[in-house]
């Protein structure tokens, strides 16, 4: 069995759009993978009440308790692996809304099974305010990208895209909106076609 554990910040609605998934198309017995937990830096994020109510594990590793980045990516490790419990496998990472760069040592441990979704159509628009720098560049295209996590931000190989029109008019917000639909879809399907591929 593959443990996923997921990483939030927020609201977690991409967590929920897995949640959904991994229930309604029994991920236990169609993909040998369960979501083992879910992790969040903020104790007051929606997202920790979501999973809650699903019945998931939770745990909060507050960001602000920790004097280092390096502190906090070991509390963050110790935590992923107590939910993995010493399985044969190592769990995969899942960031969902995720709001923390996470250091190159984090990155280098959880190599090649640490995923993210990034709201533009990478490489365009890495980092912050994606939807609005899009419109201010006059882009005609905007979308998601699920892609590996590297030690360079919003640059590991590329996963999966979800493509969709800037409309006229647009503003940052509705684009936004319209982007999340399709992440919601998006994500999941990366998740399943990444959890067939051999292990090795």
């Amino acid at each position: 069995m593959r443990n996923i554990v997921i990483l939030i910040s927020g609201s977690g609605s991409n967590m929920a759009a897995i949640m959904r998934a991994a229930q309604h198309e029994d991920w236990p017995v169609t993909l040998r993978a369960r979501i083992a937990g879910v992790i969040c830096n903020r104790a007051d994020a929606g997202g920790l009440a979501l999973a809650q109510q699903a019945g998931l594990a939770t745990a909060v590793v507050d960001h602000a308790g920790f004097p280092s980045r390096e502190a906090f990516d070991a509390a963050l490790g110790r935590q992923i692996a107590q939910f993995d419990g010493g399985a044969a496998i190592p769990a995969l990472v899942v960031l969902a809304g995720f709001m923390r760069i996470l250091g190159p040592g984090f990155v280098a441990a959880h190599a090649g099974r640490l995923l993210n979704i990034h709201p533009s159509l990478l490489p365009a628009f890495p980092g912050l305010h994606t939807h609005q720098r899009a419109i201010d560049a006059g882009c005609r295209f905007a979308g998601a990208t699920v892609h590996e996590v590297t030690a360079e931000l919003d640059h590991g190989p590329i996963l999966g895209q979800a493509v969709m029109p800037v409309l006229p008019g647009d503003s940052a917000e509705r684009l936004a909106a319209r982007v999340l639909t399709q992440e919601h879809l998006l994500y999941p399907q990366v998740l399943k076609a990444f959890l067939r591929r051999p292990i090795g």
